[in-house]
Parts: structure tokens; sequence; C-alpha cells
């Protein structure tokens, strides 16, 4: 078996995709920040469903991390990430560094307003800012038909899904479900900060989204199951609640009652993680 071709420059990878375009083939693109698991893997395949070819590309974005955050911290291992990707049928990956994607006089940063403020948006100032930059300049630099993001960061996929049709960007941007450990703990790559004792408490925040799901489709009000939301995850052993919210689905407007599509989100800190999860209503 041939090895994965690793593209670290923008002009390698052009190169690459424009043999492709000139043999016909349609591109999708997975953007990722590496430590790859099975939900990035999942991305993969159903890109190969969508597209002849698919780019993985592994960038661990400075510019979406906070100065008080865990970007010197974020696992990093490019060769096992090239490994999974060759396993899961990757035509390619794009590895740039800082230097490639932020060169000397670098000053441009898009911002999509409305949709990244609150949520995430809230606690970490800038971060979507840092989302969409990387994001549009991976679509620029690849070209894609599709591009694959997990919807376990819902309010990014939303704000990617905006600045594509802001600035008509040519791409269909495709959210993909969720995947799931067993007991329900969405799989994430700081899943790997936690301890034993953390990973036992984890599930909990999947079980407290599903049951405050099933009560709002029965009539529970919205309030009182945000409420009771945030104290069982408090009293199952989470330092800490940063947000636990009804949204609209398309939009993510606050709802007072769910009378439209409707996801319930949350972001909980655990030990030296901070876990992400939303469900639909």
């Amino acid at each position: 078996m041939m090895s994965l071709p690793i593209f670290c420059t923008v002009a390698d990878l052009r190169t690459q995709v424009g043999d492709w375009r000139r043999q016909g083939l349609t591109v999708a693109l997975v953007p990722t920040m590496g430590a790859l698991h099975e939900g990035h893997l999942t991305l993969i395949r159903r890109g190969l469903a969508l597209a002849d070819k698919v780019v993985a590309s592994v960038f661990v974005n400075p510019t979406q991390f906070g100065p008080n955050e865990d970007f010197a911290a974020y696992p990093r291992r490019v060769s096992e990430d090239a490994a999974l990707l060759q396993g899961a049928g990757a035509s390619g990956l794009f590895a740039p560094t800082v230097a490639e994607m932020y060169p000397d006089g670098f000053v441009t940063t898009i911002t999509v307003a409305g949709l990244s403020e609150g949520l995430c948006g809230t606690f970490r100032p800038g971060h979507f800012d840092g989302v969409a930059t990387v994001v549009a300049k991976l679509l620029l630099q690849v070209g894609p038909d599709v591009a694959l993001f997990g919807e376990k960061d819902y309010q990014q996929l939303q704000v990617i899904k905006r600045l594509v049709r802001d600035l008509d960007i040519p791409v269909r941007i495709e959210g993909v479900p969720t995947v799931r450990e067993a007991d329900g703990l969405a799989l994430s790559s700081r899943n790997a900060y936690l301890s034993a004792e953390e990973r036992a408490i984890a599930p909990s925040i999947h079980r407290t989204l599903s049951a405050m799901a099933e009560a709002l489709r029965a009539g529970a009000d919205v309030a009182s199951q945000e409420a009771w939301g945030k104290a069982q995850l408090l009293a199952a052993g989470f330092a800490s609640v940063d947000y636990l919210e009804v949204r609209a689905a398309d939009g993510l407007a606050l709802l007072l009652t769910v009378d439209r599509s409707a996801r319930i989100l949350v972001a909980a800190r655990l030990g030296k993680a901070r876990l992400l999860d939303n469900i639909p209503v």
C-alpha cells in the first residue's frame, strides 16, 4: 500500500487537487486539529461517500485558543493521525505549519456576527473569529466540493454554514451526527484529559440532555429544564456548567418554548476538560 501523501505547503496541496480536477474527480475536505478518533474517521468515510477524493487537514490553529487555554498542551501526533487517515481511505493530508497558514504580515480576521455570540462565544472570546478565519482559508486553499464537520461542535457548524453563505464560497457544508462511546459520551480529543474517575462521571452529560429532550417533547417548561439539567450535572460531579441552553436548531435563537426545531447545547467542565455536547429535541 502506498503511504498517504502529506502536503505541508499550499502550493503542493493545490498541485495535487489540480491534478484530481483535471481527471474530473470531486474533492471533499475534512478539517481537523489532529489527535484523531473515530468521530474524525466517520467524517472521512462520509466524505468518501460524497466525493472521489478526501483531503484531511491537521492544524492546531493558534488563533482559536485564548491566552489561558490549552494550545500548548493540545495533543499532537501527526504520524499516528496519518496512519489512521490512510486506514480510513483518505487521499491526502494537509499538515501546514503556523508560518504557512499565518505568514509574516498576516492581519485579516473574519467575524461572523450573531452566531458567534453567546454559548461558547461568551466563554471563549475571539474563538469563533479564529475558527471562521482558518476555515475560510482551508476552503480557499483546497477548493473542495463538500466540507464535513461534526455536529458535536454545533455552534461552530452554524458559524461555518453562515460564513460560506455570506461570502459565496462555492462549497457544500455537510454536518455529520456526533459519534459516541457505548455509554453515550461524545467522542472528543479532549477526552484524553479525563482521569478514570472523571471518565466515569462524563457520560452523565448525555444522559441529562436525553432526559431533558424527553421532558421538553412532553411539554415541560424550557427554563425549569435548563435549571434541572445544570443541577444534575453539578450533582454528578462536574466542576461547573458554562451553559446549558435550549436554542433554535437553525440560527441558535433563544427559545422560551419548544415550538419549532430545537437543540439542547451544553458546555461543562470536568477536571482539565471542557466537554461539549448537544442533541436535538
